[in-house]
Parts: structure tokens; C-alpha cells; sequence
């Protein structure tokens, strides 16, 4: 009979003590767990914990709460952590600041003051958080030592350097290579046909044409039908005559549209050199035939 009543007494005082525990508050209160007023620099987060009082009746107004992001000239709010009770009533709030100040001397700054409002019977109320100090130190002193090292500024760090060596001599490989084709594209569409525009048989004969002058003496006529005749011969691997012209045309089909010409320029090679001369020969059309033949020459090369 004496243990059940011992264990009836034991329960009944535990279940006393648990109402008492969990009993809500007559009058609405906080307290603060303070952070360290010291200590801190650029970038450090300074934390403030809040545990909070409610009695029953009342509900915490949400909008009264500070918001994440506010930022002053030196703190920023970052985080606002509200906790609650098993029965939904806020017991601790913790508000997370980090510093973004880089003072040149030792400064105080205060983290701000709350002022949370609740609603509910038997009245509204209000619970007001004092501001707290902290203290920011600069992340230099404003005279630093004079030793090397340890100035306000310090000489330039020299870049590393990258390996360029793969790179140059890759680069020389095909310069060189660009080099070697521009040499032999020079070769192909300058040199040789240069070359072979000074050995060709018209080509050399319009050296003589093109300085003869508009009214030629018979001496330079006769140098100019000449050398006409001469490129003609080396044309044809013969000497021409004026019955060989078909034949030559019908070999040499490059100069079929100058029969016509080739027929009146052994015509007046004949009037210049077997009937004493004649002035009546022009000038300037055996210098146009040169050309013409000079012409039919280079483009058949």
C-alpha cells in the first residue's frame, strides 16, 4: 500500500512541476545573450540572441520584425532567425549582422534597437530592444612599421611568364612556309612570265616598234620590217614567205585573225625592201601589227 502511494505522489509532483515549467509568462519580456563588444573587422558576423517572454493571449505581428537585407552605412542585416515553442509561441530571436566598415581607426558602431509589437488580449503591446555597441578595428594601423614588407604599398608583383616556345617556333614554321608559297607564286605568275615575255620572238621585235617613231626614216623602216620578219621566221621554225601564210596560219592557229595582216605586211616588206622604197607605208599600223602579234604571243603562252 505505501509504494502505489509513494508513485501516486511521485507522478502528481511531476506533473506539477511540468505545468509550472511550461506555464506562459504574466507579463511580456525578453532578454538578450549578447555578442563580445570587441574584437571585430571588415567582413566578421556578429550575432544577437534574443529570448523572448509571451505571455498567453498575445501573437507576435510578423511585420514588426526587422528584414534580411537592410543595411546601414556599416552593418548589414543577413539573416533573422525566429524560433518558436511546441505550442507556436516565439521563444528566441537571432539576428545575424555582418560588418562592412574598413575603419582607419578604432570605431563604435551600435547594432540598431527593436521595437517588436504583439496583438491580442488583454491590450496590444509593444517590446522594445535596446541598441548594442561593438567595436571595429581597422585591418592596418594608420603608420605601419617602415620595414620592407610592411609599407602602405608595396612594388608591383612581376607577371608570371608562360612558355612560348612551342608557340614561336611553331609560328617561324609557318612564316617560313608562307615565305617558301609567296616565293613560289612570284615565280609562277611574275618571274616566268616576265622572263619569257622578254625570250618570246614578237616580244623582243616590240622592243624595236614600240620607239619607232610616227614618220621613220628608210633606215629605221627597214630595221622594223626586219625585225618583224625575224620573229615571224622563229614563229613559224621557217623562213616566211607571203605563200606560206596559210600554212603558217593553219599551224599557228593563235594568229588566224591576222591573215588579212600578214598578207598586207609581206606586201608592203615587199614595196620597202625590192621596189626602191615607199614612203606611203604606215608607220603606225606595222606598230599596231607588232603589237597585235605580240599579243596573240602572250596569250598563248
Amino acid at each position: 500500500m505505501i509504494r502505489p502511494a509513494l508513485l501516486a505522489a511521485a507522478m502528481l509532483l511531476i506533473f506539477t512541476l511540468s505545468r509550472s515549467a511550461t506555464a506562459a509568462p504574466d507579463t511580456l519580456g525578453a532578454s538578450s545573450d549578447e555578442p563580445r563588444a570587441f574584437g571585430y573587422t571588415v567582413g566578421d558576423v556578429v550575432s544577437r540572441r534574443i529570448t523572448l517572454r509571451v505571455p498567453a493571449g498575445l501573437e507576435l505581428d510578423p511585420d514588426s520584425l526587422p528584414r534580411a537585407g537592410a543595411r546601414g552605412r556599416a552593418l548589414e542585416l543577413q539573416r533573422v532567425v525566429l524560433h518558436k515553442s511546441l505550442a507556436g509561441v516565439p521563444d528566441a530571436l537571432r539576428l545575424d549582422y555582418q560588418v562592412f566598415l574598413a575603419p582607419r581607426e578604432l570605431r563604435v558602431l551600435e547594432m540598431p534597437p527593436l521595437e517588436l509589437r504583439f496583438d491580442g488580449s488583454p491590450r496590444p503591446q509593444t517590446l522594445r530592444i535596446d541598441a548594442w555597441p561593438v567595436t571595429v578595428a581597422p585591418l592596418a594601423p594608420v603608420e605601419p612599421s617602415p620595414r620592407e614588407g610592411l609599407g602602405e604599398m608595396r612594388p608591383d608583383r612581376e607577371p608570371s611568364r608562360l612558355a612560348t616556345g612551342l608557340a614561336r617556333m611553331r609560328l617561324t614554321v609557318e612564316v617560313g612556309a608562307m615565305l617558301l608559297l609567296l616565293g613560289y607564286l612570284a615565280q609562277v605568275y611574275l618571274v616566268l612570265p616576265w622572263s619569257a615575255q622578254r625570250r618570246r620572238p614578237f616580244g623582243r621585235a616590240w622592243k624595236t616598234l614600240s620607239v619607232l617613231p610616227t614618220r621613220p626614216d628608210a633606215k629605221q623602216r627597214r630595221a622594223a620590217f626586219e625585225r618583224v620578219h625575224a620573229a615571224l621566221n622563229e614563229t613559224a621554225g621557217e623562213v616566211l614567205f607571203e605563200p606560206g601564210v596559210d600554212r603558217f596560219v593553219g599551224r599557228q592557229p593563235r594568229f588566224a585573225s591576222l591573215r588579212d595582216d600578214l598578207v598586207r605586211f609581206f606586201a608592203d616588206s615587199r614595196a620597202e625592201f625590192f621596189a626602191g622604197g615607199d614612203d606611203a607605208v604606215d608607220a603606225r599600223w606595222l606598230v599596231a601589227f607588232g603589237r597585235r602579234c605580240r599579243d596573240l604571243e602572250r596569250g598563248a603562252a
